[in-house]
């Protein structure tokens, strides 16, 4: 990790995140305006019910148990499914830990206590795009059999 952007350290390569969440599991991927704004606009709402849920939602970024491929492939996969957040002007991605307190209505993790860990560069996002396309059957899923 090198430079810090908006208070927080950056990842700058893609080879570095995969290093980083190999060293360190457990954490977890944010696409929003940051900690400090997230920490202040409180936790996500559901936007179909309007209702507010008990944390954020957030991706998870570590391989499961059964994936059998290389690491890289997964974690350029979970960078990439939530990617189009990114374009949002005030949005970028980040990673963190927290204490998951329970899922929301798209199966995500909720997570409070957030502890911010490094932002990712645009830099790792295009790598990783550029990997998940290259690697894997982009966009392809059970709808399509």
């Amino acid at each position: 990790m090198q430079k810090e952007t908006a208070g927080l350290p950056t990842v700058d390569s893609f080879d570095e995140l995969v290093a980083l969440v190999a060293s360190s599991p457990g954490m977890y991927l944010r696409y929003s305006p940051g900690p400090e704004q997230d920490e202040k606009d409180g936790p996500s709402r559901d936007y179909e019910s309007g209702q507010e849920m008990p944390g954020w939602s957030v991706t998870t970024i570590d391989p499961e148990p059964w994936w059998t491929r290389p690491a890289a492939d997964w974690i350029a996969r979970r960078v990439c499914k939530y990617g189009e957040l990114g374009e949002e002007s005030d949005r970028f991605p980040w990673l963190l830990r927290g204490r998951r307190v329970g899922s929301g209505p798209d199966h995500e993790p909720l997570v409070d206590s957030l502890a911010p860990v490094a932002r990712l560069t645009e830099d790792v996002v295009v790598e990783a795009q550029q990997r998940y396309e290259s690697r894997l059957d982009a966009g392809n899923d059970s709808r399509d059999e």
